[in-house]
């Protein structure tokens, strides 16, 4: 009687410690995002900057945002670099199409966080699957709506209309709240100390080289005590909590996006627990639609804050709102655009998965090599 007793007691132990072990090894995979993108900004950053200099039509705006987020690795610091560059004389027309650009440069770090199952060709494939439908998702949003923005201007205009509505409202300004930062500052400092001597960009690099290191020691340690606490009903506990219905699912994605104030940490976390199988593809989508939204909320909160140029730093953030909002309404709302991400999403993992090395081959074209030519034609043919 006794001896059950005691296995009882020791079996909880064990998942604590197994749980434990996860929110330590999460931690590790938020640092590991958050030293990417540091590191990517030591490198490249003010030469990500001068790329805003070649938009000068929307469809140089679009590439333009996409390039400079994944080479900035953060949605807010372009979108903040925008409302700046609209304050100065940018034509809003232009800039709306970069805030649609960012939103499809700052998925890299999902493909990225994927690449840490690339050992395992069933977990890879559902990784980066789970990656990849954030791609599909806001490419097919710019598909519709950037040729409507060109032709009828809409976001620009309801921006505008709500900005000059909201302008002298009292909101909180959260500007000096960030999650992320608070948690991640002090293993950033220790990792900038021990690179501080080396040149530029190769102090960035080092950073970046820790960070993917990182990200493939958590993911690995992730997956292995996930998969033991399978059998412990997590797969049911998780599958309740976001699976509830798919309203609740972008609220929790929502909610969880603006606590940690970055959507490229809220949906790299997912990709893990859809690798080991804790979450379905499905059951992540409406979830990664809410990181879209939540992602915007802040900026448009702490906009509300600005004194100088405060009608441009609110359309901006609004038109990034509205546009996120929007996309989630038409292309969730109606099913058949709704499958459309996850086909591609799950064709594209297949065939990833079959031959590894296609997965980074997409990476640097996607992200990198095709922006560069369509930038190439758009300047020489504005």
């Amino acid at each position: 009687m006794i001896q059950p007793i005691n296995d009882k007691i020791t079996g909880k132990n064990n998942n604590f410690l197994k749980w434990l072990g996860v929110i330590i090894l999460v931690y590790f995979l938020i640092v590991a995002v958050t030293l990417i993108s540091s590191g990517f900004k030591l490198s490249v950053g003010e030469r990500a900057e001068e790329l805003f200099t070649f938009a000068t039509n929307p469809f140089a705006g679009l590439i333009v945002g996409i390039m400079a987020t994944a080479l900035i690795q953060s949605s807010s610091t372009v979108t903040s670099i925008i409302v700046g560059l609209v304050a100065g004389g940018l034509p809003v027309s232009i800039a709306v199409p970069m805030v649609m650009g960012s939103n499809l440069g700052t998925t890299i770090t999902n493909t990225i966080v994927s690449l840490g199952h690339i050992g395992n060709k069933e977990e890879f494939r559902k990784a980066f699957a789970a990656a990849t439908i954030h791609d599909f998702f806001n490419l097919l949003a710019v598909l519709i709506f950037l040729p409507l923005e060109i032709t009828t201007h809409f976001l620009e205009k309801t921006a505008l209309f709500l900005a000059q509505f909201l302008k002298g409202t009292e909101t909180p300004d959260l500007t000096g709240f960030n999650f992320v930062e608070f948690i991640t500052v002090p293993v950033l400092k220790l990792m900038k100390q021990v690179t501080v001597n080396l040149p530029q960009p190769f102090d960035g690099i080092a950073l970046i080289t820790i960070g993917i290191v990182l990200i493939f020691v958590s993911i690995l340690y992730i997956g292995k005590i996930l998969k033991s606490l399978l059998i412990n009903q997590a797969k049911g506990i998780l599958n309740t909590a976001m699976g509830k219905n798919a309203v609740f699912s972008i609220l929790l994605g929502t909610m969880v996006t603006m606590l940690v104030q970055s959507s490229s940490t809220t949906t790299s976390l997912m990709v893990p627990l859809a690798g080991v199988g804790l979450l379905s593809l499905e059951k992540i989508y409406p979830f990664i639609l809410g990181a879209n939204i939540g992602t915007c909320i802040t900026a448009l909160l702490a906009a509300t804050a600005v004194k100088e140029n405060a009608i441009a730093a609110l359309e901006i953030a609004l038109v990034h709102f509205l546009y996120n909002c929007s996309g989630v309404i038409l292309i969730y709302g109606i099913p058949f655009l709704r499958k459309i991400p996850i086909v591609g999403a799950k064709t594209l993992a297949h065939v990833a998965s079959e031959k590894t090395y296609l997965a980074l081959v997409y990476l640097i074209i996607v992200f990198f090599v095709l922006p560069i030519l369509i930038l190439n034609i758009s300047f020489n043919n504005p």
